[in-house]
């Protein structure tokens, strides 16, 4: 070792291990189909509180997939490297909707594309998997779900109610039923054939009904 090795520095020669030309297009690409990304799960969003942040994150994390990934290709060292970084990071936040979950995995996957150079498969690819959320997601049935929450007094009262509202609406379908001492819920799931809702009156002034509820909601049920 002569007097010039102790001032070499491994890390100056790592500068040019990426172009400058290849960073800014990646990052410029990743910025775009990050923002693309944003804007389909904005129109798409169907959920009961919309996020911005999340929109924002997933522009952000097309971008910093992307700059990882092109670190990696560089460095066959430091791939390995970023393998065990990665593999102690646990993420605590939890998915309110599945479909974020998809929109995650396509931030992350149009960053490792991009990052590896096939620009047409990442412009491409995003196109089309933005068409079909857009068509899929947004697709509307011509009927929308109801729930109607019945509080009964006895079972005869439950049987008239049940009856009266099976000829006023195209389907009813009993979710769930508790059943107390002087009382009766009935949670129904029912599809309306227009917007009229005056059998809800109707049905609350039954004898026996103590209450009726309707209730609009995009037809996933816990329970």
């Amino acid at each position: 070792m002569n007097f010039s090795d102790i001032f070499k520095s491994s890390f100056l020669e790592n500068i040019t291990s990426v172009s400058l030309l290849d960073m800014v297009l990646s990052l410029v690409l990743a910025f775009g189909l990050g923002l693309f990304i944003f804007l389909v799960y904005k129109k798409t969003f169907s959920g009961v509180m919309y996020s911005s942040s999340f929109g924002v994150t997933l522009v952000a994390l097309t971008m910093i997939t992307t700059v990882v990934i092109l670190a990696v290709t560089s460095n066959v060292v430091l791939s390995l490297g970023m393998v065990g970084a990665l593999s102690i990071v646990r993420f605590r936040t939890a998915i309110k909707e599945p479909l974020d979950i998809a929109f995650l995995f396509w931030s992350i996957a149009v960053g490792i594309v991009l990052a590896a150079g096939m620009i047409p498969l990442a412009v491409i690819g995003s196109v089309v998997i933005g068409v079909i959320l857009l068509v899929f997601v947004n697709k509307k049935t011509h009927v929308n779900p109801y729930i109607v929450v019945l509080t009964c007094a006895d079972h005869d009262s439950e049987v008239k109610a049940k009856e009266f509202l099976d000829k006023q609406v195209q389907r009813c379908v009993v979710k769930s039923k508790t059943a107390q001492k002087g009382a009766i819920e009935l949670n129904l799931e029912v599809r309306m054939a227009d917007d009229n809702t005056d059998f809800i009156n109707i049905l609350s002034e039954m004898s026996g009904v103590s209450s009726a509820v309707l209730v609009s909601y995009n037809g996933d049920y816990m329970g």
